[in-house]
């Protein structure tokens, strides 16, 4: 049993949300109880400190708090955590607790539930291409309204509030930051959501917000450079890796226990030396994400960077729980591709959160950036021109060699 600083406990179990895992995933809903049990633990108030409304948990308490709810029901996890703790500590970082304190209490008490409203439909992890503006909106009283859409959203078709990023319309002579987070309200008029069907977290609430010069109040307008804004976003890429690695530990726990009980050719398939090579394999990995994953939170808890150790994380231990899932549907055979399996829905579970919050693959860009190989930004290069090789010989198709007018 860990506690907190200030005496709170927070070892945690959630043995009535896993019992419903299956029926989650299976009907893309998550049930009303599952939100119950996570209030009545005090999960939701852990990320935060008191005088924030929450409990004041240590990073290592976090940590083991998140893998306790995302091993029960991995869509649940992700959404009760991103409107918790990512959308709660981007309020609560560069938002004003005089203004937003209640925005984030009401999410602490599970009275709401916010989403981050970051990609467009046209693009992904490139901040470069996103269109949705915030700017004045014209009316005697102040105040601003926000155009644009956002895709692929968890918690969008369900949320109360949207933590959105946008630009910033700003007008002459204005020398703040071209970006801004904007705390929308999703009861407003001039706003039209909807579900997107995905693969994998059945459960999470996932879709898309339309934003039709919806209004928002000038105080929930927060102008924020954007590099700055990026380190707050490590706390998405440390619940997806945390996600992750639980994933990977329920599917080994199957693997161990269909090992045992599973006979074939005269011996149980735990006495079999393949089998037993690939549950090493998976202990050994899921151990080692699991301690660069106490340490990325113990830092990040303490209000320390961790950007460079979290993304290293989150690749390893995305692209960990894959293999580990694999080997798990190996060791089961049939039965890990059945639908309705646990280990089925493990295998697609653990494929989007290679994807979520930022894809490992660009996410290694970054890495690589901080070994000082300088960003990863696309510059025009010719490599043809200057080799010669840039005209086509006559005859070779048939055509006439272009001419220097051509």
């Amino acid at each position: 049993m860990r506690t907190s600083p200030h005496g709170t406990r927070t070892s945690l179990h959630f043995p009535g949300i896993a019992a419903r895992a299956g029926e989650t995933d299976s009907t893309g809903l998550i049930p009303p109880q599952n939100w119950t049990d996570i209030v009545d633990s005090g999960y939701l108030r852990l990320f935060h400190p008191p005088e924030a409304g929450g409990t004041g948990a240590d990073g290592p308490a976090q940590a083991d708090a998140m893998e306790a709810l995302a091993r029960a029901c991995s869509g649940t996890y992700w959404s009760a955590t991103v409107s918790a703790l990512l959308c709660g500590k981007l309020i609560s970082t560069y938002g004003d607790l005089r203004h937003h304190g209640a925005l984030l209490r009401a999410l602490l008490s599970g009275e709401r539930t916010a989403c981050f409203a970051i990609v467009e439909p046209t693009s992904g992890s490139d901040a470069g291409t996103y269109r949705t503006t915030v700017r004045p909106g014209g009316k005697p009283g102040g105040g601003f309204v926000i155009r644009g859409e956002k895709s692929r959203i968890t918690n969008a078709p369900t949320a109360d509030l949207a933590v959105a990023l946008a630009r910033r319309e700003k007008p002459a002579g204005d020398p703040g930051p071209d970006w801004c987070l904007a705390f929308v309200d999703l009861r407003r008029p001039g706003i039209h959501r909807y579900e997107t069907p995905h693969m994998g977290l059945r459960g999470m609430p996932w879709g898309g917000i339309v934003f039709s010069d919806a209004e928002v109040a000038e105080e929930d307008v927060v102008p924020v450079p954007f590099d700055e804004l990026a380190e707050g976003m490590t706390w998405g890429w440390l619940l997806v890796a945390i996600a992750a690695i639980a994933t990977a530990e329920a599917a080994l726990s199957a693997s161990v226990r269909h090992a045992q009980e599973r006979v074939s050719s005269g011996r149980p398939l735990a006495h079999m030396e393949g089998v037993q090579a690939q549950l090493a394999d998976s202990r050994a990995q899921i151990d080692a994400a699991r301690v660069l994953a106490r340490r990325a939170a113990s830092e990040r808890a303490a209000g320390r960077s961790a950007r460079q150790l979290i993304g290293m994380l989150k690749v390893y231990a995305t692209e960990m729980a894959v293999e580990v899932v694999a080997r798990a549907v190996q060791i089961h055979g049939a039965f890990g591709v059945t639908r309705g399996h646990e280990v089925e829905r493990h295998y697609r579970d653990a494929q989007m959160n290679v994807i979520g919050a930022f894809a490992s693959n660009r996410l290694r860009e970054q890495i690589t950036e901080g070994l000082g190989l300088g960003p990863a930004v696309y510059r025009p290069f010719d490599w043809i021109a200057p080799s010669g090789l840039g005209h086509r010989p006559a005859g070779l198709d048939g055509l006439p060699r272009p001419t220097a007018a051509a």
